[in-house]
């Protein structure tokens, strides 16, 4: 294992975007395709369920019902059905929104944050510069950016565990070309590294469930089609990268990782195909 603690691994959805295949994969069609709003459910034996970003919720249709946020769903279409939300499927599996204590962000883009305020209880773990890249944005450059603030409740920083570069560290040493990995909860069983360009300050994280590893890599790349055959987004994309240098950087890095840990489970967050390989379809 390349984590200490196994943990319980429920790879879910909630709702959809829509996009021409060629922005995000070089040489894809230019046609509309779906690309689900993943997040996942991790189960600690210590801490209870954690979830690591929410994916979509009803809400997001709230905040973007009026100009100019509005402009958010004309250009990235949502599709978003009533019981598909985080909250929702934790309660059919048993779940009350009060037991998740603990939530790790990835980044605030909004399909990544949509059910943030379903969770009263949680606290928030994520890169303390994701969150100063975006928190104090005027209305039109939020938006541009991906972030709707009401998407968070009122009392988010009281709530925050944000990492910074005091936070606690272990390192790699498995031959990934990261060498130190951020401890979340300080028993190594969810470490974190660093993955921006796609958004400042964007993480992703190292889990296992005893069996499998897994690399959770949020927007590093939109689909396992990208690193596995080499292709990058279209140069449009860079449009709303935070970073072009970064990117480049962690898609090579994500490609190396593959290529090394040809067994590592590779999740990037708007993957059809990883949902459809280990999603459960439900919670586990």
């Amino acid at each position: 294992m390349m984590t200490s603690i196994p943990v319980s691994v429920s790879i879910l959805s909630a709702g959809y975007c829509v996009h021409p295949e060629i922005l995000t994969l070089k040489g894809g069609t230019v046609r509309p395709v779906a690309f689900p709003a993943g997040y996942v459910l991790l189960r600690h034996p210590q801490h209870g369920p954690i979830l690591f970003d929410t994916g979509y919720s009803a809400r997001f249709f709230q905040e973007t019902a009026k100009l100019p946020a509005s402009l958010y769903r004309h250009i990235t279409p949502v599709v978003f059905k009533e019981g598909e939300s985080a909250v929702e499927r934790l309660r059919e599996a048993g779940i009350p929104p009060e037991e998740i204590r603990y939530m790790v962000l990835s980044h605030f883009h909004a399909d990544h944050i949509g059910g943030v305020r379903d969770f009263p209880r949680a606290k928030f773990i994520y890169l303390q510069k994701a969150y100063e890249a975006v928190r104090r944005l005027g209305t039109i450059k939020a938006l541009r950016a991906g972030f709707l603030p009401g998407l968070l409740p009122e009392d988010f920083a009281a709530r925050s565990l944000p990492i910074g570069e005091h936070s606690p560290k272990r390192p790699l040493d498995f031959g990934l070309p990261f060498r130190d990995a951020y401890d979340l909860l300080g028993d190594g069983s969810l470490l974190a590294v660093e993955m921006s360009g796609h958004a400042a300050g964007m993480i992703g994280l190292f889990v296992s469930d005893g069996g499998c590893d897994y690399l959770l890599c949020a927007d590093t790349v939109w689909s396992s089609r990208a690193f596995r055959e080499n292709r990058r987004p279209h140069p449009a994309a860079s449009l709303i990268m935070s970073d072009r240098r970064e990117y480049r950087l962690n898609f090579d890095r994500l490609r190396q990782i593959h290529e090394n840990f040809p067994d590592l489970r590779i999740v990037p967050s708007h993957c059809r195909e990883a949902l459809a390989r280990w999603g459960t379809g439900g919670v586990k």
